[in-house]
């Protein structure tokens, strides 16, 4: 009786001890910057076996094997209406067939979601809106292409203000666990974004990196995005995942805001960060006063808008074990080719040194004054600037 007594007490200590750890070490935070650790939703976490095609790669490795990819932009996240309402033609598997010949091995596919989901209807997403996205993403599948999906335009309903947070945590974990459901079984080539430039349109700090109130906020339902993906179900337990810096900024103030999110139940990390730039400004975006259609990496100031905050992405995220994904970058076309084609070689070289792959922004727009950022044209799938298309693939060698 004296030994079964012993026992029972050990046993019982190292059981407390267990769930202690267990528990401490489900809420640490592993985040880059300065913001307040983000605890998890403390829901148990089931781990499912993947299906027989399902990698249970890290996200390093995952994005090790991106070599460019490119965004179908204007399209599923035209809104109000449908793929076709900003000009764009519907797209084709044809479109996938000519970016995978022409060296892209992966595809983005913003998506508007809210155009359907809503407070009103609990955020439930239109049958055929997702059936069709479920159509586009298997082009790319069959093509075995990477492809990012991901929530675009939706500052209808993810907000970052105090005042709209639990509104804005309800539709994120509605429209995830739809979007987890629909995409279970898919391998680990499909990877989730949960949020596109999150931030609070028309504020003063829109594209400077927010307040201290919103940096937190997105910090949250980045982790709830983690957390609803997770503890869905299928390869969900370990696909990879996208979160934003605020409106996925690389300015300091916003990379050092971000906090990465604890990810239960995953051994390997499989967390990336999102990060978008039109960079130098003046070159690549600015429509006003200062732009300029100039561009050579012999000028400290063409070349270090660029490499100085992939440097700092570096410094922050990747050297920590976290990698990067530039998941829009480009220049508007201002009747520049020879610069255009190398600001893209340059670009992409760059971001390749430090591990970083790149999505082009396509919006299909090739006319007018605006930002004019058309690449392939899908009507006819041709790419109508050569020698851009040759610079980017030269740079990812």
């Amino acid at each position: 009786m004296k030994k079964k007594s012993q026992f029972s007490v050990l046993s019982m200590f190292a059981l407390v001890f267990a769930l202690l750890f267990t528990t401490c070490a489900g809420n640490k935070g592993n985040g880059n910057g300065g913001g307040d650790e983000i605890a998890n939703s403390g829901k148990e976490f089931v781990s499912i076996p993947f299906t027989a095609d399902f990698r249970d790669l890290s996200a390093v490795e995952v994005v090790s094997g991106v070599r460019i990819g490119w965004n179908l932009g204007n399209t599923l996240d035209a809104h109000p209406g449908d793929e076709t309402s900003w000009g764009n033609p519907k797209t084709t598997k044809a479109n996938f067939d000519a970016l995978k010949t022409a060296g892209f091995n992966a595809v983005r596919i913003p998506v508007s979601w809210s155009k359907s989901a809503n407070k009103g209807n609990n955020y439930r997403i239109n049958a055929a809106l997702m059936a069709r996205v479920k159509e586009i993403v298997d082009y790319g599948v069959s093509n075995d292409m990477y492809i990012i999906l991901n929530t675009h335009h939706d500052e209808a309903i993810f907000k970052f203000l105090d005042r709209e947070m639990e509104d804005s945590k309800k539709a994120l974990e509605r429209v995830w666990e739809q979007i987890s459901e629909t995409f279970r079984d898919y391998n680990e080539k499909l990877i989730f974004e949960g949020l596109n430039e999150p931030r609070t349109k028309g504020s003063a700090g829109e594209w400077s990196g927010g307040t201290s109130a919103e940096q937190k906020n997105i910090n949250i339902l980045n982790q709830l995005f983690v957390d609803t993906v997770r503890f869905s179900s299928g390869n969900n337990a370990g696909r990879v995942l996208m979160v934003p810096t605020y409106a996925a900024s690389v300015e300091s103030i916003a990379m050092n805001a971000l906090v990465i999110p604890n990810d239960p139940g995953n051994a390997k990390k499989k967390i990336v960060v999102s990060i978008h730039s039109y960079s130098p400004y003046n070159f690549a975006l600015n429509q006003g006063s200062g732009r300029t259609s100039s561009w050579n990496a012999s000028s400290s100031e063409d070349s270090g808008g660029i490499t100085s905050w992939m440097n700092r992405a570096k410094t922050l995220f990747i050297d920590k074990g976290t990698p990067v994904i530039i998941g829009e970058m480009g220049a508007v076309y201002r009747n520049n080719d020879d610069a255009r084609a190398a600001w893209a070689e340059f670009y992409v070289k760059e971001a390749k040194k430090r591990g970083i792959p790149c999505f082009l922004w396509d919006n299909g727009g090739f006319s007018g004054d605006g930002e004019i950022f058309g690449f392939l044209d899908r009507r006819n799938n041709t790419f109508r600037f050569p020698s851009m298309l040759a610079a980017l693939m030269r740079g990812t060698q």
